[in-house]
């Protein structure tokens, strides 16, 4: 059996959930799922262009980690474009934190504590 996921930081819901291409009604599409560790990948990497090591922290993953989740996240991003599929963001060990500069960010949860332990709801999904 793999072993839990730790939480991943993350700050803050996307504004939509789903996203399609335009006159083709979404029950028709197949669909890809990209979590929401997967989005705020994205964001800290390509949109404020981190390099993985800053952005791995402000995550509280290993860069390894990141390096993973983010090229994952961009495997399904292209899926949907080029495939014409709905994606779909919602889901994952994630917990949002404050997006303040000067704001601290929170210690790494232990793994003895389980995943999100102590921290928000746990696993958090996007509002539809």
């Amino acid at each position: 059996m793999p072993r839990p996921r730790c939480c991943r930081r993350i700050a803050g819901e996307p504004p939509a959930g789903i996203f399609k291409p335009a006159g083709i009604p979404g029950r028709f599409l197949e669909e890809v799922v990209l979590g929401l560790d997967g989005l705020e990948a994205l964001r800290l990497a390509d949109l404020e262009g981190l390099y993985h090591e800053e952005a791995a922290t402000r995550m509280g993953v290993s860069r390894a980690t990141f390096g993973r989740i983010v090229e994952d996240a961009r495997r399904r991003v292209a899926e949907a474009l080029v495939e014409g599929k709905l994606l779909r963001i919602e889901g994952g060990p994630v917990a949002t934190v404050a997006t303040d500069a000067t704001a601290d960010p929170a210690p790494r949860p232990s793994r003895s504590r389980g995943f999100c332990a102590g921290r928000g709801s746990g696993t958090r999904k996007a509002p539809s």
